[in-house]
């Protein structure tokens, strides 16, 4: 780990608010995509992280600077100048020790409990489209909640939107009373209990009211382009082709996507493929977007849960080995 400092003349205060963003967002977006850390005073900078990329960060933090005399710096602008200096293909190119991510709530701290949970949370830190996938009590959908609190916390997004299928696990629920939100609130309840257990119940339906956690059935994500927000896309493995494929292109800047779902509990109609089975093939090799695969060995529920989960894995493997009639 290294250090270096920048100072940015002229010492202009309009134009030192206009580099940094509301809220620093400028700054908090190259910490995430250059895996640095970025403290100011003024117009005075000290930049840490790998030596390597510090001195080309701090080039392009002065070309961004020497815009913002005649322009006004977007989130958009500052990823644009990014992939432009291709400062990321030196982090690429130069594997570093990662220090385990750890999570600081009203309740205590959270961190991963073994390789599988540690990684996938050093993935959603360090991309914004993410995959958590495996079986029922891994902790894919706690951890992804923990990550959005951080998120929000830290003043890295402005909203939290949490997102699901509406889709019966097996059985028709019938007519639900209510507005919209209290329809889908059943089908939430799992990214709830983790909420109120991270932020208490009081704040979690202040911040609701306020809009800056936000409830969507997926199906209303259509035409929407999510900026600033981290959001959470839970029981993907119930989504179509079509609905997956639009909830990824709703990615806008500054934004996190984590996608969770167990592609073994698919409660789609027989004729229709699961989206999550379908991007699984498509999406494991682009850059930028990460899949965690969780197994039975990351079950951290009641010990039973984790012996269920592999009766129901060896069942279907003999099922499947089974010669046709």
């Amino acid at each position: 780990m290294s250090s270096q400092d920048l100072v940015l003349l002229p010492d202009e205060n309009d134009r030192l608010v206009n580099f940094c963003g509301q809220y620093d967002e400028h700054l908090r977006h190259l910490e995430k995509r250059l895996g640095i850390t970025i403290a100011n005073r003024g117009n005075h900078f000290q930049l840490s992280g790998d030596e390597s990329i510090l001195n080309s960060c701090g080039e392009l933090m002065q070309a961004l600077y020497a815009l913002t005399e005649k322009e006004y710096i977007t989130p958009e602008m500052v990823h644009l100048a990014l992939q432009e200096a291709g400062i990321e293909v030196i982090l690429e190119s130069e594997p570093s020790v990662i220090a385990p991510v750890v999570i600081k709530t009203k309740h205590g701290l959270i961190k991963g409990r073994g390789a599988n949970q540690k990684g996938y949370l050093q993935q959603i830190m360090s991309h914004d489209i993410n995959f958590g996938i495996g079986p029922a009590g891994t902790g894919k959908t706690y951890l992804a909640v923990a990550c959005a609190v951080h998120a929000l916390q830290t003043e890295q997004v402005r909203k939290i939107i949490l997102v699901r299928p509406a889709v019966e696990a097996g059985e028709k629920l019938g007519f639900l009373p209510g507005d919209m939100a209290q329809k889908v609130d059943p089908y939430l309840r799992p990214l709830y209990d983790a909420l109120h257990e991270m932020l208490g119940l009081e704040r979690v339906e202040k911040l609701i009211e306020k809009g800056v956690i936000e409830v969507a059935p997926l199906a209303f994500m259509r035409g929407r382009t999510l900026n600033n927000a981290f959001i959470i896309l839970d029981e993907a493995q119930n989504t179509t082709l079509e609905q997956i494929k639009m909830f990824l292109t709703r990615l806008g800047f500054g934004s996190t996507a984590v996608i969770t779902g167990d592609i073994t509990q698919i409660d789609l109609p027989n004729e229709k493929m699961s989206g999550l089975r379908h991007v699984m093939n498509i999406l494991q090799k682009v850059d930028g977007i990460s899949f965690t695969f969780f197994t039975v060995r990351d079950v951290v529920r009641h010990p039973l849960v984790q012996r269920i989960v592999e009766a129901y894995e060896s069942f279907e493997k003999e099922q499947n080995e089974k010669p046709l009639p």
